[in-house]
């Protein structure tokens, strides 16, 4: 077999391979000439894109207790003082990734747990340089952080309407895994609106085959024109490493929570005041509907935004401004993305026939408590109990803490925000009021905590 038939070969295996895909995909790559060889190629494409991903190194304190047995009466009257019972610190650090989004003014979006611990964070552009950043704001319920880095020759990736994906679309992912430097991998869009894993607060994931490993969060999920689709999060792995199924924010829900944090710091979440479930098949049938998708609405607060507006329990929710409800987590992300004072339109039915609601989204007023309120080791954590319409109500009891100060007894104790407290000195606990009374005059401090999907214990003293 001769050159030209090897050619010949390779031309009809590329034929049936561009054959395979759509014409909008394989218009997306580009060629070059190799050898007298066309190919396809993302090279072009990522060499646009990729000076846009950056790596993020933080590094910070955390407190480490000794063992609480050092402290014992018993113990040290025959031990003394050869295991002195004091507080330290040790450092810590971290990668991830990150995506420039405004190069005029040096914004980079990345994911909330990447920078939630850090007192300094470095980024590494792709040319090299490495740059102190600020911190400008972070939502640790949708895992969105903005961090700002002076504005000097940098690069941003154009965002598209991640909306308009499709399941099979290809997607490219960028990052830093396992700290090795940037990489790129490529897949699909494996599927779309993920939600209900218990990951964040609120939770709308597009699902991607694209390899994304540990150092990968906060990069870029990318389609091949090289467009923003999303921001890399989370892995669904049993030890740790890619098999095959990740999550990213889609782009539409990140930009406008970055919005919010670039202008206020702090995402101001809108509030219903109304609880749903699920619109299930046997629901369905029981309210005598043919379709099933759809949050029923079990409880509505009196004086709430819901309730000025008639919304009932009872009520199924459709559709919020013409786009589809489909189930009571959809309702909630929808109504936690709005901005405060914002009107919108609930389709429902009542009764088997449909209706329409104008609702104004008010600002969650929340009331809150001052840890030292509570207990002096508490000193710097904001404290409250679980909201009504909150993700977690019925599915944990407990105290959750809203903000932490930086450098305070709390912080220092290894207390972060969105922490739920279930148990104080092992004695479960439903809410502030009920942990005050619990610890009253007590000395030490044990905290059973939730973080996430994690348990663990703190001890202070």
């Amino acid at each position: 077999m001769n050159k030209k038939t090897n050619l010949s070969g390779l031309s009809a295996v590329l034929l049936f391979v561009m054959t395979l895909l759509s014409p909008a995909a394989w218009a997306g790559l580009p060629f070059f000439d190799s050898q007298g060889d066309k190919l396809p190629t993302l090279a072009p494409m990522l060499e646009k894109t990729t000076p846009a991903v950056v790596n993020i190194a933080t590094t910070g304190t955390v407190r480490v207790q000794e063992n609480p047995l050092f402290s014992d009466p018993f113990f040290r009257h025959f031990f003394g003082d050869r295991f002195p019972n004091q507080p330290r610190e040790r450092k810590t650090s971290s990668l991830g990734s990150g995506v420039i989004v405004d190069a005029k003014k040096g914004y980079i979006m990345t994911n909330h747990h990447v920078i939630a611990k850090a007192d300094e964070i470095t980024v590494t552009l792709r040319d090299g340089r490495s740059l102190k950043a600020k911190l400008i704001g972070t939502d640790p319920d949708t895992d969105i952080a903005v961090i700002q880095v002076p504005a000097e020759n940098l690069t941003a990736v154009p965002f598209a309407d991640s909306e308009a994906l499709r399941v099979g679309d290809f997607v490219v992912a960028i990052g830093n895994p396992f700290g090795l430097g940037q990489t790129v991998t490529s897949g699909i869009v494996s599927a779309l609106s993920r939600s209900g894993l218990g990951i964040e607060g609120y939770e709308d994931f597009i699902q991607t085959d694209a390899s994304i490993n540990p150092g990968n969060s906060g990069g870029a999920l990318v389609n091949l024109r090289g467009e923003l689709v999303g921001i890399n999060t989370a892995i669904f792995s049993q030890n740790g490493g890619n098999v095959g199924i990740g999550f990213a924010i889609p782009i539409n829900m990140a930009e406008s929570i970055m919005q919010q944090l670039i202008e206020h710091g702090e995402v101001k979440r809108g509030r219903l005041g109304a609880q749903a479930q699920n619109l299930t098949p046997d629901l369905a049938q029981a309210f005598n509907l043919q379709q099933g998708r759809g949050a029923v609405i079990t409880r509505v607060s009196t004086g709430s935004p819901a309730d000025k507006a008639g919304l009932q329990a009872g009520d199924i929710v459709t559709e919020i401004n013409g786009k589809q409800v489909r189930n009571a987590d959809s309702l909630r992300n929808t109504i936690g993305l709005l901005r405060v004072g914002e009107k919108v339109t609930l389709q429902i039915l009542r009764e088997g026939k449909s209706k329409k609601l104008v609702v104004e989204i008010k600002e969650a007023v929340i009331e809150t408590t001052q840890g030292e309120q509570v207990h002096r080791y508490l000193a710097g954590a904001t404290l409250t109990d679980i909201e009504d319409d909150s993700r977690r109500h019925g599915r944990i009891a407990g105290v959750l803490v809203t903000e932490v100060e930086r450098g305070s007894p709390a912080w220092r104790a290894g207390i972060r925000p969105n922490d739920v407290i279930t148990a104080v000195n092992r004695k479960p606990v439903k809410n502030v009021q009920a942990m005050q009374k619990l610890l009253g005059k007590s000395r030490g401090l044990q905290l059973h905590l939730r973080r996430g999907g994690d348990t663990l214990f703190l001890y202070l003293q």
